[in-house]
């Protein structure tokens, strides 16, 4: 079984419901961790839009990506630019790879603009989940 972490800035939306998704649909093939290099907690939003899908990451914790460290990691993911380019490298035994998502929280609107942000990005997050891991081929 391959771990998986994914990693973003305050491991609070897009990196939270990565975990929960790759968890959910391929659980049975990955470990699934996510971290943060600057952890501020799980958004209630993103809480709100997975359990929309049926996922529940209400038990989920934010943490920094030092918790990590003696974790043998086979895939590293970051899901933000911000990450990318400023976490310490985190190296994969198998693959280190990056695809920025936009930050859902970043929008300053409405409950239901924002909700609606959430959902776009778990919604884009899905889909490149199910191309991503689906099969072995990962890029």
């Amino acid at each position: 079984m391959d771990t998986v972490l994914f990693v973003c800035t305050h491991n609070a939306s897009r990196s939270q419901m990565a975990e929960g998704l790759l968890r959910d649909r391929y659980g049975d093939r990955y470990e699934v961790y996510s971290a943060g290099t600057n952890p501020r907690g799980v958004n209630p939003f993103a809480v709100e839009v997975m359990e929309e899908i049926g996922i529940d990451i209400s038990g989920h914790t934010s943490d920094h990506v030092d918790a990590c460290a003696d974790t043998p990691l086979d895939i590293v993911v970051t899901v933000c630019d911000d990450a990318a380019e400023n976490c310490p490298y985190i190296p994969a035994r198998e693959q280190n790879l990056h695809r920025g998502f936009d930050d859902p929280s970043a929008v300053d609107g409405t409950d239901a603009e924002t909700r609606a942000a959430f959902q776009r990005v778990r919604d884009e997050l899905a889909d490149w989940i199910d191309v991503t891991f689906a099969s072995a081929d990962r890029g």
